[in-house]
């Protein structure tokens, strides 16, 4: 996501034939492993992830949110990491991991740089992310039944979609030649949310390409999956098929039609499957933050449903038996210091996971009251006849305390849906102004607003402009 919002390119998902049904056990069960299509500890007890990502790779300072999620009831955290081809690399594995067993967290240790690769050029092949893994060997061996290895995070975008299974196939096979034995999860192409079904129609291939069948799936929900009907015909696929899999990333409901969240929590409480939410904070955009700012006693409207909300962490979450299986004490604190919080509507981090490379045009300035501010127009994911799009809004040299953008479409196209701006349109002519939480900029900071939209036979890119008050 950086996490941040990117998040979407939309589709219909169509349910086509059925397949053979396997429901082979993990042949080494030196730890964390499936069984069917559970995840099972060493000792045989399934265990239901229920957790949440954090950006650790942006926030490295931020040590003290594997504390505060276990507090909230999580027993799982997704850590985001870096190789050192687009961010990183992260040397700082061991204490990520001991940090997770001193607060009775499971960990999830994913590679970040492979996000959107084949759309986005700057993404690292999942070759180079197992390069990466087999560099940090001798921190994860021995602590499999704490950790999964994620290989990594939405590793092809909406370009040839087919090239994920060969590449995911491959990338199953270097870890286990090279000796990791670990419950290893791998995320699906169309930036993680499978929108072709690429991942649905060869989960079988890619499960019985791993030695020790010992490889859980991980779906990305998000606006792709805006209706009840969808996610439920996506889940049974796999669940008829006996297929291990998560739900390893996924959002809310930003506006009406977006992210039925609700069913996705009913669906995985139902079905015992493990869901981690993103995020828990740090996103450019703070609506799919959990918490403002990295406190926990802020939390958001996301942030209090996941944790607090029926079939939330709260209510399902059951701690892992290798740590005792029951309710856990205080969770520990960590021995690093955490540096202070970085503000999500100005953070210079990368924005959320799933958005393809973006094309931007930047926006005149316009002043007010003395004041001025500048807007970028960018495409960060499209799709025939859709799109998804941001508007970065930067202050000039003075504080802003409201803004409002402006662009005229030469295509044809229209918004569909908004978040984190209100969105009125006249013709071609589309006007954006700030909500309650991002119109005050501090000078020469940033925020942002994104949109889904309905495009032409061709998506220009409109010049916006920016008025401040």
């Amino acid at each position: 996501m950086k996490r941040r919002l990117t998040i979407f390119g939309a589709a219909v998902l169509v349910v086509a034939a059925s397949f053979v049904v396997y429901a082979q056990e993990a042949s080494a069960a030196v730890g964390l492993h499936t069984s069917g299509r559970n995840i099972v500890e060493a000792n045989g007890q399934q265990f239901i992830m229920r957790g949440v990502n954090h950006p650790h790779v942006w926030y490295t300072g931020n040590t003290q949110a594997f504390a505060d999620v276990k507090a909230l009831g999580a027993n799982t955290v997704r850590v985001v990491l870096g190789s050192g081809k687009r961010w990183g690399p992260s040397n700082d594995v061991a204490n990520v991991i001991s940090l997770c067993k001193a607060n009775r967290l499971i960990c999830v240790l994913e590679v970040h740089d492979t996000t959107g690769y084949g759309e986005d050029g700057a993404a690292a092949t999942l070759d180079e992310a197992v390069n990466y893994w087999i560099s940090q060997k001798s921190v994860l061996v021995g602590q499999e039944s704490y950790i999964s290895i994620n290989i990594g995070n939405e590793p092809i975008g909406n370009n040839n979609p087919s090239q994920w299974t060969a590449a995911t196939v491959a990338a199953i096979q270097k870890m286990r030649s090279n000796g990791f034995q670990h419950l290893l999860m791998v995320d699906a192409p169309n930036w993680g949310q499978d929108w072709q079904n690429v991942m649905r129609d060869n989960a079988q291939e890619v499960y019985d390409a791993d030695t020790l069948k010992n490889t859980v799936l991980s779906i990305h929900m998000y606006a792709v999956y805006a209706n009840a009907q969808t996610i439920i015909d996506y889940l049974d696929r796999f669940q008829s098929n006996n297929w291990p899999l998560v739900i390893g990333e996924f959002g809310w409901q930003f506006q009406p039609g977006e992210v039925d969240h609700e069913t996705l929590l009913a669906q995985a409480d139902a079905r015992g499957l493990g869901y981690i939410g993103w995020s828990w904070s740090g996103n450019t955009d703070p609506v799919l933050d959990m918490a403002t700012n990295f406190n926990p006693s802020q939390l958001t409207t996301w942030g209090r449903r996941i944790f607090n909300g029926a079939h939330g962490i709260k209510a399902t979450a059951k701690e892992a038996s290798i740590y005792g299986g029951a309710a856990s004490p205080s969770p520990s604190r960590s021995s690093v210091s955490a540096s202070p919080s970085r503000s999500a509507s100005t953070s210079a981090s990368p924005s959320r996971s799933s958005a393809s490379p973006s094309r931007s045009v930047s926006g005149s300035a316009s002043p007010g009251g003395g004041r001025s501010c500048t807007a970028v127009y960018s495409i960060v994911g499209q799709w025939p006849g859709g799109f998804q799009g941001q508007v970065t809004v930067a202050a000039g040299g003075q504080a802003v305390s409201g803004w409002t953008v402006k662009w005229t479409y030469a295509g044809g196209q229209s918004v569909s849906s908004f978040w984190s701006a209100d969105v009125t349109s006249s013709g071609a002519n589309v006007t954006a102004t700030n909500v309650g939480y991002n119109g005050t900029i501090g000078a020469g900071q940033s925020t942002s607003f994104g949109f889904l939209g309905v495009s032409g036979s061709t998506n220009p890119v409109p010049t916006a402009t920016c008025t401040a008050v």
